[in-house]
């Protein structure tokens, strides 16, 4: 069968809007770096409007939260342990798997004792890390060679 259209016969609806839905998401897809961060700022965001409310809030919003974080973080933590990419240097995956930890341990201390304080930390870490994810590597490059 050829792939040429015959003379005379409309192009195919089908393919022409597979076409146009493939040229559209491809320009409109945000990359894997830009999802982790909005998903880390939306965290951060949760925790802030928790900290505003702090007096009005239930324990089951406040654990909805700290689950949704627990979730991402959980997400970043097995990449880091199962990714032997050698373009992810071990050490980035120690830190990151170490970084887990800690979000892990300040989930259950917070749970376990609620205070709005304690959110800070989750809050600026989110942050910082959303913030080196939507920095381009090459940026990041040219930073380097000027560096100490």
């Amino acid at each position: 069968m050829s792939n040429t259209r015959k003379p005379g016969l409309p192009p195919n609806p089908h393919a022409a809007a597979a076409g146009a839905y493939d040229s559209h998401a491809q320009a409109h897809t945000p990359d894997q770096r830009e999802v982790e961060a909005r998903v880390l700022l939306k965290a951060a965001k949760a925790f802030q409007a928790i900290q505003s409310r702090w007096d009005e809030v239930s324990p089951e919003e406040l654990e909805g939260a700290l689950t949704y974080n627990r979730q991402i973080w959980l997400m970043f933590v097995d990449t880091a342990v199962e990714d032997d990419d050698p373009a992810r240097p071990v050490a980035l995956r120690n830190n990151i798997a170490n970084l887990g930890v800690f979000i892990f341990n300040q989930t259950v201390d917070i749970l376990a004792s609620p205070e709005q304080k304690k959110l800070d930390i989750l809050i600026d870490i989110n942050r910082e890390i959303a913030a080196g994810l939507m920095s381009r590597p090459s940026e990041k490059k040219d930073e380097d060679k000027g560096g100490l």
